[in-house]
């Protein structure tokens, strides 16, 4: 957590390695609303729709962050949910990219394979969802 220092009073960068450890990532998380320590285990995903059955758009999406009884969406899965745009990639090398995604400031770096990440497009929305 926040490897350069602490630059904002709720927000922490963190840094953390996949389970195989061959996807890294740098995340900025408002860790007043979703607290995170040193060695904490999470789940992150990262999806273009919220809509449990992969459908969706823009519209679907919207009415998705309102509470409707009876329906369910990917982010009732999850304790942390934001959502950004794919706005860089960069080429790292033989068979490794880093993909950039901004959620209103806060950022995101996923850095691995390219067979990993080449679903991910500039100008891409996404949802980034956490659980512990």
């Amino acid at each position: 957590m926040d490897p350069y220092g602490k630059r904002f009073d709720r927000v922490s960068r963190i840094t953390a390695l996949n389970e195989p450890g061959d996807v890294e990532i740098t995340l900025d998380v408002n860790t007043e609303i979703y607290p995170l320590a040193v060695n904490d285990k999470f789940s992150l995903a990262l999806a273009a729709t919220l809509a449990l059955d992969g459908s969706g758009g823009d519209a679907i999406d919207r009415e998705a962050w309102r509470e409707r009884p009876g329906v369910r969406t990917l982010a009732d899965d999850y304790d942390y949910v934001m959502h950004g745009k794919c706005y860089k990639y960069d080429d790292n090398g033989p068979s490794k990219v880093s993909v950039y995604v901004s959620f209103g400031g806060l950022l995101l770096c996923i850095s691995g394979d390219y067979r990993q990440l080449q679903d991910l497009d500039v100008g891409m929305n996404l949802y980034l969802l956490m659980k512990k």
